[in-house]
């Protein structure tokens, strides 16, 4: 039996028009504002560069309550090493998506989030 590992394609982008990413990013950027990202998921549900950008922030909100709940349940090494380090990391990635989401880019989110979120997200 030859078995190949299977190696995980990268998630690309869908393919927008200029006037769609312009008319887009002048909201895609909210969605890196934790519960902010339902503006542009319900104003400009149609939008293409919208929704790219939604589905990531969506995932970085999970991720940063995700940093919060498993920081405060581990006593000192959640307190003072998983929440901090794991703040300043969600904190870093939603700053990298509003610059690109401004800048009128499908930036695919590092460490998995991009790659999750189009996997989990179909609208």
């Amino acid at each position: 039996m030859d078995e190949t590992p299977k190696v995980e394609q990268p998630v690309t982008p869908p393919p927008a028009g200029g006037d769609e990413v312009e008319k887009g990013k002048g909201m895609a950027w909210l969605s890196y504002l934790g519960i902010l990202f339902l503006v542009p998921l319900l104003a400009m549900k149609e939008n293409a560069f919208c929704k790219f950008h939604v589905k990531q922030g969506i995932m970085l909100c999970i991720y940063g309550v995700a940093v919060g709940i498993v920081g405060g349940a581990i006593p000192f090494l959640g307190w003072f090493i998983i929440a901090p380090i794991g703040s300043v990391i969600v904190l870093v990635l939603c700053i990298m998506g509003i610059i690109n989401s401004l800048g009128g880019k499908y930036w695919v989110c590092p460490l998995g989030v991009g790659a999750l979120a189009t996997k989990w997200f179909k609208f």
